[in-house]
């Protein structure tokens, strides 16, 4: 795509994503006009939580069993961290942070309402820029979710403003972000730990290209999927959800979840990296 730098609103939109996509992209684009599919998750709290259930496929596959001190970087509104939160440990803690403090007020909401107060009491949140986090911790959780901003193509599709106003420069400027908070994160996590990476993004620069170059970056990480099957359903899942969860189709380095092919599910991309000690 050389001449992408000219592609703007929604023809340009149009253009770029019917070449990504080719003869799917008119299933792909339909699917994302339609009505996502939602799962509801009972943690025992006052309310229930209700989410993309390619969402819940992804939080599932960060392995809590083990885990002492959780981070979820980028949580706001929160769906993901009630899944970990009902999930961890009786002896694990999670931290749930947002760099926004509005979001942040949106997220202490929902672990409020949906977390029974003897999960609620060992969720901390907090409101800090998870780029920089790293320059005061490192090497100091087991877990990390980090579910990462990104291009979102299925609101910017369905918002007329967001898609008048769409450059390819978007990609370019939301993976620059990506890569600070992935970078970040990866630093904090221990040797042994499992860092779960996710976007609800399309295309590959912000999904497989950004695992790619965490790859180049750092000869400690390991494919957290390699001795593990993809986690759809167990004891735990069946607990809170009673829906039937989608499938993924592979990638280079994780699994995507496309609304085309799995009901409404997604676009919900994943990739489990491990942290291994240095030799």
């Amino acid at each position: 795509m050389a001449r992408t730098a000219k592609l703007t609103g929604a023809d340009g939109f149009e253009t770029y994503y019917s070449s990504l996509f080719a003869e799917r992209w008119p299933a792909l684009k339909a699917a994302l006009f339609a009505e996502p599919a939602y799962a509801e998750w009972n943690a025992g709290g006052s309310k229930t939580y209700f989410l993309d259930t390619g969402s819940v496929l992804a939080a599932l596959q960060l392995p809590l069993q083990g885990a002492a001190k959780i981070l979820d970087l980028c949580a706001a509104p929160g769906g993901k961290t009630v899944v970990l939160a009902s999930r961890m440990e009786m002896n694990a803690s999670l931290i749930s942070n947002d760099r926004s403090g509005e979001r942040k007020q949106r997220l202490l909401r929902v672990c409020d309402e949906c977390l029974p107060p003897e999960v609620r009491s060992r969720v901390t949140i907090t409101c800090s820029d998870g780029a920089k986090w790293c320059t005061r911790q490192t090497d100091c959780f087991d877990r990390i979710l980090l579910d990462a901003p990104c291009s979102s193509e299925r609101h910017v599709l369905t918002d007329p403003k967001y898609l008048a106003e769409w450059t390819p420069g978007r990609i370019k400027t939301v993976s620059m972000e990506q890569w600070a908070l992935l970078s970040s994160a990866y630093r904090m996590l221990m040797p042994g730990g499992y860092l779960l990476y996710s976007t609800c993004a399309l295309v590959p620069d912000e999904n497989d290209d950004m695992v790619e170059r965490l790859y180049k970056k750092f000869d400690t990480v390991e494919d957290g999927f390699k001795d593990r099957k993809l986690l759809c359903s167990d004891e735990t899942y069946s607990k809170y959800c009673k829906a039937v969860l989608p499938g993924a189709e592979k990638t280079k380095y994780g699994y995507h979840v496309l609304p085309d092919r799995q009901n409404g599910a997604g676009p919900l991309y994943f990739s489990l990296v491990r942290k291994n000690s240095k030799n």
